[in-house]
């Protein structure tokens, strides 16, 4: 706090060591003259004690038609949403049933409210053109669906409703939404401007001390330089303890200092989304203050201590690649007058499967890494569903748990599909017998163990607890049950529980592969039919990825882009689509690549080449650098000479520069 070594520490210190905690014995004999007093205390305290979850506020309240409360509203916007997504909805009253079983229990938790705010929230941003996507357990809920919070229809997945919210569950419901992380902060600013800075604040992170910073500030505060400081703490390991050895000459004392301060709370920092909205003045239920980004508030607590008291997060999340992609499409309609949106990309077209399947991958969301490049041909995806699959595989848990290889070889028709029990094959089908996903150990529990979608959510619950595997212990005696009345005993009841438990050390949210896998179809469209533009977007929307501009340009390069160096005189702050000579050139490439019907998919030819210049529609276009890219000017500088440079001219030389 006071930035200081102990030197300086004059002025900052008490006059007396009598600033502590004392001890019930040290103030009994304190009050010794005054029998009773310390004793009186504690009735005093319990007096005054109350729960403090009973100062729980609730959301504030939301704005409808007249004639209707939060929930009809809400009601009267998912059958909005349902009669403009299911044309068939009068034909599918299966479809009807589980819209009005997620509506029951949304009324039953009294939540109408927090999807109402979500809606508004989502409303708002596609309202200004900001990209957004709503990911995560959220995607399991046709209601949020047919809200537009999320593109994953749930029920065409079958992805069960109970991953998201149970009726046995305490806890708030959790959309996570993704925003194109270059204009979150106009979100941001939105929720405070209708909700108010009293009634809004931003989620605390508790940073605490590592080896790094705890040697670095040990040393500060015995007085060491700062770059001795630093030169201490690069002989130390991130993750390592702090410990005397001969691997660093860090004097004793600053290492006993930093093996008692590790795990310390050092400062707060603020969350990458949550945000809270209270009904009252926030700061009447926590401690709130400023942020040092303006127009900020923030709470003194992080998720956890929100979630014990019980406010409602609201996940506000930034993505780049949904930056890249806004980049790309503004770029796109700029230079070639072609209009494009998430929603309105033709889908599931061979080209693109064609060039994922050749690993041709960098700069895509997801399927970059060199692990997702090394896989890619093996599982050679040709369909939509075959790359949820594989952003779902190349995590650590199926990678741990044996299931990348054989889900590979049933893939590729060099291993039999089988099934434990004929039971799972509906559950288990898609992934070609191999589970994969959190929602198919739920599916699975019921399928064959009778337990009930609550039931289901438990398992769920204790997989991603610290002690899972106790806890999904605790469920064996009711699913050995169940595989009883089912016929299932012996080794093959066996073999199915062993299934289920391993889920305890990994598995994937179905619904969040799903909402990656829209990314990735998207972003790989880019990459292939406008190279240009989306190199110049992926620049733009630096930091971001596994690779550097220099490695992103090679790339583009590779595939025909022309790439100019910045230019005084022509660059714009950031990249660009510049024509390859004086005239304006339109699109190129086939047209029937923008074909909203695709034909079917064939299987993938590796001796057929992909001839990537028939796909590309920004052929006539090279990328110019941006400014903002050169060292030492970035981006506010940038803007000036931009800015000057329209207003007056190109530059005549230095001295007008």
């Amino acid at each position: 706090r006071a930035r200081r070594s102990l030197d300086e520490m004059d002025g900052w210190l008490p006059a007396s060591a009598a600033a502590h905690l004392r001890s019930g014995a040290e103030m009994a004999r304190r009050f010794a003259r005054y029998p009773g007093a310390v004793e009186r205390t504690v009735e005093v305290a319990d007096d005054l004690s109350f729960r403090l979850r009973s100062a729980r506020p609730r959301l504030p309240k939301q704005e409808v038609p007249e004639g209707h409360t939060p929930m009809s509203w809400l009601r009267e916007l998912t059958w909005r949403g349902a009669a403009e997504r299911y044309r068939d909805l009068d034909e599918n009253p299966a479809k009807r049933e589980r819209i009005e079983r997620e509506l029951d229990v949304i009324e039953a938790k009294d939540f109408p409210g927090y999807f109402l705010i979500v809606h508004d929230i989502v409303r708002f941003a596609r309202s200004q053109g900001i990209l957004c996507q709503g990911r995560g357990s959220a995607a399991n809920s046709a209601v949020v669906y047919l809200l537009g919070i999320t593109a994953v229809d749930s029920i065409k997945y079958d992805l069960p409703f109970e991953r998201f919210l149970s009726s046995m569950r305490e806890e708030e419901p959790d959309i996570d939404v993704d925003f194109d992380s270059d204009r979150r902060e106009e979100v941001i600013q939105y929720v405070y401007s209708k909700y108010g800075r009293h009634n809004a604040a931003q989620v605390a992170n508790v940073i605490t001390y590592r080896p790094k910073n705890a040697v670095r500030d040990m040393a500060k505060a015995l007085g060491h330089s700062t770059g001795q400081q630093d030169a201490w703490s690069k002989q130390i390991d991130s993750w390592s303890h702090v410990q005397t050895t001969d691997d660093h000459d860090i004097p004793d004392e600053v290492v006993e200092l930093a093996q008692q301060v590790l795990k310390f709370p050092r400062h707060l920092g603020i969350h990458s989304g949550g945000m809270v909205l209270t009904d009252r003045p926030v700061g009447e239920v926590c401690p709130i203050e400023h942020a040092r980004m303006e127009g900020r508030t923030v709470l003194q607590w992080d998720k956890d201590d929100c979630a014990w008291m019980g406010l409602v997060k609201f996940d506000l999340l930034g993505l780049g690649m949904l930056s890249a992609l806004d980049y790309s499409m503004r770029a796109i309609a700029s230079a070639l007058g072609e209009q494009w949106t998430l929603e309105t990309i033709p889908k599931e077209e061979q080209g693109v499967y064609d060039m994922l399947c050749r690993a041709d991958s960098i700069g895509v969301f997801q399927v970059e890494s060199r692990a997702q490049i090394g896989t890619l041909p093996r599982l050679r995806p040709r369909s939509f569903y075959d790359l949820v699959i594989e952003i779902a595989l190349i995590r650590p848990g199926p990678i741990q748990g044996g299931a990348v290889h054989p889900y590979i070889r049933r893939k590729l028709g060099q291993e039999e599909v089988t099934y434990l029990h004929p039971a799972l094959e509906p559950v288990l089908k898609r992934t070609l017998g191999v589970p994969l996903f959190q929602e198919q150990l739920m599916q699975m529990a019921v399928a064959v163990g009778d337990c009930t979608a609550e039931d289901a959510d438990l398992l769920r619950r204790a997989m991603g607890s610290k002690r899972g595997v106790e806890k999904i212990g605790a469920l064996r005696e009711k699913l050995y049950t169940g595989m009883a009345g089912n016929g299932i005993t012996g080794e093959d009841a066996d073999a199915i529980y062993a299934k289920i438990e391993a889920f305890a050390n990994f598995g994937f949210a179905e619904s969040h592969a799903i909402s990656f896998a829209l990314l990735v179809y998207v972003s790989s469209w880019m990459k292939l039919h406008y190279p240009g533009a989306f190199l110049a977007a992926l620049l733009r929307a630096q930091p971001m990825g596994f690779y550097s501009p220099r490695t992103l340009t090679a790339d583009a390069r590779r595939h025909g882009v022309v790439v100019h160096r910045p230019d005084i005189q022509r660059s714009g702050v950031f990249p660009l689509l510049e024509p390859l000579d004086d005239a304006r050139p339109g699109p190129t490439g086939m047209d029937p690549c923008l074909a909203e019907e695709q034909p079917p998919i064939a299987p993938f030819d590796q001796r057929v080449p992909l001839d990537y210049t028939a796909h590309r529609r920004d052929a006539g276009h090279a990328v110019r650098l941006g400014l903002a890219g050169v060292t030492s000017i970035g981006e506010k500088l940038a803007e000036r000479i931009v800015a000057e440079r329209e207003a007056d001219g190109p530059y005549r030389d230095l001295a007008d520069l």
